[in-house]
């Protein structure tokens, strides 16, 4: 199995990366990491497949040096990881864990030894539980917290790492938690979900000025992104997917790059917002140095006569993973060229995360995921072609993990790991990375 682009196709310093998150591969039952709300949430039944959690998930707090091995013969040159809230501050505040500081210090210093770029991300949803029993996204001091966990952790690794950015998706910290109550803390009010949505973008921007003060370099932010198709040709319907695209695409990109939050969304959350909302835009757009965009799929929206915001998800026509998302690498191209030319304008771009759910077996290649990569790569070198200034493009994800509420089930990984012995087994996908990858 190969794929049809090798790395001569793209400028000398383009960087192909990996990606995993902390609380979906380290194991975080031990290591002095305190509790987060997805160990509370998995804990309530019915939220997570089996009631899965992550006290042990990839043992990657144990395996790190073989993970690294594994990316860098894959012949990455650069690997995004996140760090863990909870692990470095257990009670979110206060006394830092020397444990948990030790373990980000070996680890970056274990990519650097492999000649990988650390691509850190503060947070990647794992928020101590003493924080959320104070209201977590929903009080306003939180960006305060963050800014805080910020200084402590890049005050250790700041100095060796090649980028880093405070939150991974903050649709997901926002919406996905707080109005439809999937992911942790399982949240489903509209208030919750305003103040949230607003605190994680006051809380990206502190954290951002709390890295510049340490001198730390080449800051950015990482939104994820879904593209969003009419279910029919009606009116309604096209207002129906325009709102979807708000709240989930141009809420976060108007906050960082214009000052402002779109208007059709604020229809529906302005009675919700925080107080002084409007007085907070110039911690919002704190300076970048860069924009990583998440892309995995498209929906199909149609309109309903229910409350705002009066729309529902609808199957589609084309093939789909193993999330039932449909495959649909037209919207990589849309977002990246669609993001240069009316937000970030010249501005470096990097694909942050792309990858597919598939049900992988040992033994059985996963060609459904090597035509993925290769649809999507394709069209984000179509993107650059037009001029958009891509600078890098990142699989997610390196290893098969704690898939949050679908708990072990959903495998995005190029590794197969068997969660009953935790044995790594590079998929064909791999391996054809790996030989197009070759320097």
């Amino acid at each position: 199995m190969s794929l049809a682009f090798q790395r001569a196709d793209f400028p000398p310093d383009f960087l192909f990366s990996a990606a995993t998150s902390s609380y979906q591969i380290e194991g975080h039952g031990f290591g002095g990491a305190g509790a987060t709300h997805w160990d509370t949430f998995a804990a309530t039944p019915g939220n997570v497949v089996r009631a899965e959690r992550g006290a042990l998930a990839c043992d990657h707090y144990h395996r790190f040096e073989e993970d690294l091995d594994l990316a860098a013969a894959m012949n990455l040159d650069a690997y995004r990881f996140s760090t863990s809230w909870a692990r470095v501050l257990p009670e979110g505040r206060g006394t830092p864990n020397a444990e948990g500081l030790d373990f980000y210090d070996r680890l970056v210093d274990a990519m650097l030894e492999r000649g990988l770029k650390p691509q850190a991300t503060l947070y990647h949803w794992e928020l101590p539980v003493p924080l959320a029993d104070l209201g977590g996204w929903r009080n306003p001091d939180i960006s305060h917290w963050f800014a805080d966990f910020a200084t402590v952790i890049m005050s250790r690794i700041g100095d060796r790492v090649y980028s880093a950015a405070p939150i991974n998706e903050p649709w997901c910290v926002g919406w996905l938690s707080h109005f439809l109550g999937h992911h942790a803390p399982g949240v489903r009010d509209i208030r919750a979900t305003a103040h949230a949505m607003h605190h994680v973008m006051t809380g990206h921007g502190r954290a951002i000025a709390a890295m510049r003060a340490l001198g730390v370099k080449n800051l950015g932010a990482v939104c994820n992104f879904e593209f969003a198709h009419a279910a029919n040709n009606t009116r309604e319907a096209r207002e129906a997917a325009r709102l979807y695209d708000g709240y989930y695409n141009r809420f976060f990109l108007g906050g960082l790059f214009k000052g402002a939050y779109p208007d059709d969304v604020m229809a529906g959350l302005e009675s919700h917002m925080p107080r002084g909302w409007q007085d907070e835009f110039d911690v919002i757009q704190a300076p970048l140095d860069w924009l990583g965009l998440n892309y995995y799929t498209c929906k199909r929206i149609a309109p309903t006569s229910g409350p705002w915001p009066a729309h529902e998800e609808v199957p589609g026509p084309l093939p789909t993973t193993q999330m039932e998302w449909e495959i649909y690498p037209d919207g990589l191209y849309h977002f990246l060229t669609w993001t240069h030319e009316t937000y970030t304008k010249g501005l470096p771009l990097y694909v942050t995360e792309s990858g597919m759910a598939n049900d992988d077996r040992p033994g059985i290649p996963d060609t459904a995921r090597t035509d993925y990569i290769e649809a999507h790569v394709a069209a984000a070198k179509r993107a650059m072609e037009t001029g958009v200034p891509l600078k890098g493009f990142t699989f997610w994800s390196l290893l098969d993990n704690y898939e949050w509420a679908l708990g072990y089930e959903k495998r995005f990984g190029l590794i197969h790991v068997d969660f009953e012995t935790l044995t790594r087994t590079p998929k064909a996908s791999y391996h054809a990375l790996q030989k197009a990858l070759a320097r």
